[in-house]
């Protein structure tokens, strides 16, 4: 669940009020690589898609009231068709520049983020398989995308208490993308904004269990195809929650999220590419427990289950149970190694066609603070 990737849920741990308080680290680098494969049975029109994603990220304190972070990756993937041919494209993704400032320490920050288009666009019309296939929230890829026009992002988050022990987490931003070109030949792109909204909650219960949980609603506006054309997407709810506790010696985390995507408001206007209605379920566990002063081993395990469809009622796209382990070990007490091993086996479903699929994950990753 590191990627809704580790992109995927990066949006809903902001939410709560852990995420108002500064770090103790002036400065976090962070690289590593990750790759991850998935090979399907016969049914589909390709029977392997890879990815091998570099990511490069620092963020800088300055001073107790302003955070800045840069981020982005290399990554590069290929697809399989069934006839023998390879689709591949590589390259850097966009770049998101961050500044953070705490307006009022532990309680209020204010968010503005930048998108510089250093990613791919204007890609040939004959990489539209893969990009698509990239980007299937069921497999959860690390890098769902190759680049965009930019754009700009502004909002806030803040936090309060609720009783002794209890916090309130809220946040809203808004995201103005600027104009592209997607595919080569087509018209230029003006992508919609989007407004998100944000919940959260925290807090101790029981006998040293915590809670978290958080609540996020987004809705963009259409987008312009040019030529009179425009694509367009329904309001997105995303649920999202976790109880962790002790156990013996270690520390037990269960979760679980849920993200709907409603009928877009004007699907049934005339020129108009619909993204369909879908349910993205996710439950999970993971097990943290400490193998020596300096080492940190994580078995985890989660399964998810896509429905899909633009009808009254959404089918089944796929269903996914993947598992493995972490180990966090501190190689210094600045520099921290991250390793990553997982496996994944589950089920595609397509125009009646059940297609298994199976594959790695294999990550590490380097950190750096001081």
């Amino acid at each position: 669940m590191t990627s809704l990737r580790a992109r995927r849920l990066a949006a809903v741990l902001l939410l709560v009020p852990v995420a108002v308080a500064g770090q103790a680290a002036t400065t976090l680098a962070r690289t590593g690589a990750t790759f991850e494969s998935y090979s399907f049975g016969a049914g589909l029109a390709f029977n392997r898609i890879s990815e091998l994603t570099i990511p490069i990220s620092v963020s800088q304190r300055v001073g107790s009231r302003l955070a800045i972070d840069l981020s982005t990756a290399y990554a590069s993937a290929s697809v399989s068709d069934a006839g023998g041919g390879t689709i591949t494209h590589s390259g850097l993704i966009d770049t998101d520049l961050r500044a953070t400032i705490n307006i009022v320490p532990g309680k209020f920050v204010f968010n503005l983020v930048g998108t510089i288009p250093t990613g791919a666009t204007a890609v040939a019309d004959t990489t539209i398989p893969l990009l698509g296939a990239l980007a299937t929230d069921l497999l959860g890829f690390t890098t769902p995308n190759f680049g965009s026009g930019g754009g700009l992002s502004t909002g806030f988050a803040s936090a309060f208490r609720m009783g002794q022990n209890w916090a309130v987490g809220t946040g809203a931003s808004y995201r103005y993308a600027a104009s592209y070109v997607p595919v080569q030949g087509v018209n230029e792109m003006m992508p919609g904004g989007e407004i998100r909204g944000r919940l959260g909650l925290e807090g101790p219960f029981g006998a040293g269990k915590y809670f978290r949980g958080a609540f996020v609603y987004s809705m963009t506006s259409a987008n312009d195809l040019g030529g009179g054309e425009q694509s367009v997407i329904g309001d997105r709810f995303l649920a999202y929650a976790s109880v962790s506790m002790p156990a013996g010696r270690s520390h037990l985390t269960m979760y679980g999220w849920d993200m709907r995507r409603l009928r877009a408001r004007d699907y049934d206007a005339p020129k108009t590419v619909v993204v369909p209605r879908g349910n993205l379920l996710a439950i999970g566990t993971r097990l943290d427990r400490p193998m020596g002063p300096k080492a940190v081993v994580s078995p985890l395990i989660e399964f998810r289950h896509e429905l899909t469809g633009p009808g009254p009622s959404m089918e089944l796209l796929g269903y996914l149970l993947r598992a493995g382990s972490d180990l966090r070990y501190h190689l210094t007490d600045r520099a921290t190694a991250v390793l990553q091993a997982q496996i994944a086996f589950g089920t595609l479903h397509d125009e009646g066609t059940s297609v298994s699929l199976v594959g790695p994950r294999i990550s590490a990753v380097i950190e750096w603070a001081r």
